[in-house]
């Protein structure tokens, strides 16, 4: 028998994505066929034996049709007006090391969201699609560098550069090194 995860957001989190799945009355074997991703790994995500990684999340927050930083923010307590370091929620890959830490969270009233990245060196991350077409994006480098393909289109970002895009497609996300790549992305809802 596998032991459950014992960090709370982690359990959290596999208990949302259950719910999501209740809520549109999904089996598992419909999601693992929306999603690609095998129906033991959907089980075993949402009953907390197993950490998703950065991948299996945008595509579950794809087939959920949400954004990441959402589907972590519905795991979070009340939403809250200041947001202190020590309480911003911070997510890390198991596979790549990507850190994530939801800065300024979605929340009821705001239309925008706050993230910081951090992509080890020689990671890369792929996403098939956006958890929500067309969402506007603005990623903000703050060190070293990270090459963005969006739908097809590399782009270098270095820091101070700013690239913003609404996203309809794939996205890769790569850290060339040799230093981590640090960004700031802003997502605005439509």
């Amino acid at each position: 028998m596998e032991t459950l995860i014992a960090d709370p957001i982690e359990t959290r989190l596999a208990h949302r994505l259950a719910a999501l799945r209740a809520e549109r009355g999904w089996s598992l074997d419909q999601v693992a066929e929306r999603s690609g991703i095998s129906r033991t790994t959907l089980s075993r995500l949402e009953r907390a034996e197993t950490s998703p990684t950065a991948a299996l999340l945008g595509r579950l927050c794809t087939t959920y049709g949400r954004t990441m930083s959402r589907l972590i923010a519905e795991v979070e307590a009340e939403p809250i007006r200041l947001i202190c370091a020590a309480e911003q929620t911070v997510w890390t890959d198991p596979e790549t090391g990507f850190r994530r830490r939801l800065v300024s969270p979605p929340a009821a009233g705001f239309d925008a969201e706050l993230v910081e990245a951090t992509l080890p060196a020689g990671a890369t991350i792929a996403y098939a699609a956006p958890g929500v077409a067309g969402l506007e994006q603005h990623i903000w480098m703050r060190a070293g560098i990270l090459d963005l393909t969006v739908e097809g289109t590399m782009h270098r970002l270095e820091p101070g550069d700013c690239l913003r895009f609404r996203l309809f497609g794939a996205t890769v996300f790569a850290a060339p090194g040799p230093d981590p790549a640090r960004y700031v992305l802003v997502v605005c809802r439509p």
